[in-house]
């Protein structure tokens, strides 16, 4: 006979260790985003309440610091060039991304494996390399471009010195660095579509456009949710770029929100007025992706 009081003690014990079990491998990573995430976030929200330059005393002064931002004719002038690089990076990514994914992953293609590498290589090199080799080839005295284009009868350009110029090719290098990394993403989802759909919209004589319009596209609705989603999250967080190609310049023409909130907190040291800007930054990003969200739900329906 079993003691009637061992058994639900063992299951009781059971339980325990299989509810603690994940907690215990997830403890690690949740701390990091404790103390790098959750806490800095909030210690954010609470210095925009604060006139805080990290000298004089520090004074509680309510939502003056929120009064400010919206008369603050910079914010608003940052806010849109922010919007102009982060949606301006974004169609041709998706469609060079996508196009050179279905590209890449038909078997005919030669030397499938070594243009998946080279197109990925952008991807792991740090922002901070890719903007020094693009500031040299962009040079006007130095670089390589203008040569280039004297050779074909065009004259001397000032590139990053153009306000005309500087925005639209710091969108260039972001679309050439984020090629790859979507362009993995995409192949993950193509390799993911079952083959026996593609043989049964031959066999009905359908045509690879179509093939693609009423196959590979709705089937790829997640993964493009995906990518659109942190596209824009990385648009609008945009700073190593133009911190070290234009410094917000020429004419503050590339004066993006995350290089105005740099600027004011650790030029001018005002971190609470900084800390609002944040905040509104935080705002905008999660309402662009909560009304993406609802606008993809209603597309798949």
């Amino acid at each position: 006979m079993h003691d009637a009081k061992a058994i639900p003690f063992t299951r009781r014990k059971r339980w325990s260790k299989a509810t603690l079990t994940p907690w215990i491998f997830l403890s690690p990573a949740l701390l990091i985003i404790m103390i790098f995430v959750i806490l800095p976030t909030i210690a954010g929200v609470v210095i925009s309440f604060l006139r805080y330059d990290a000298i004089s005393p520090v004074e509680f002064i309510g939502l003056q610091n929120y009064k400010l931002v919206f008369q603050d004719q910079l914010f608003y002038k940052s806010m849109w060039i922010t919007f102009l690089f982060a949606f301006g990076s974004l169609l041709p990514t998706v469609f060079i991304s996508l196009v050179l994914a279905v590209l890449l992953n038909q078997k005919w293609f030669p030397f499938v494996n070594l243009f998946r590498a080279v197109y990925f290589l952008p991807t792991v090199v740090s922002m901070v390399a890719v903007s020094f080799v693009w500031l040299w080839l962009f040079n006007p005295q130095l670089g390589p471009i203008n040569p280039l284009l004297s050779a074909f009868g065009i004259s001397a350009q000032q590139f990053l010195g153009d306000s005309s110029q500087a925005l639209a090719i710091l969108i260039l290098i972001n679309i050439w660095k984020s090629i790859g990394f979507n362009l993995v993403i995409y192949l993950a989802g193509l390799q993911g579509i079952d083959n026996s759909l593609y043989e049964a919209a031959r066999i009905d004589g359908a045509s690879p456009l179509q093939s693609f319009r009423f196959i590979t596209w709705p089937m790829l609705t997640p993964v493009t949710f995906f990518v659109v989603a942190m596209l824009i999250i990385n648009g609008f967080q945009v700073f190593d770029q133009i911190n070290i190609m234009t410094g917000g310049g020429p004419a503050r023409s590339t004066y993006a929100i995350v290089f105005y909130i740099y600027q004011k907190g650790f030029s001018e040291t005002n971190f609470g007025y900084a800390s609002v800007l944040a905040v509104m930054l935080f705002i905008v990003i999660l309402v662009l992706t909560l009304a993406y969200h609802r606008i993809n739900a209603r597309l798949e329906r």
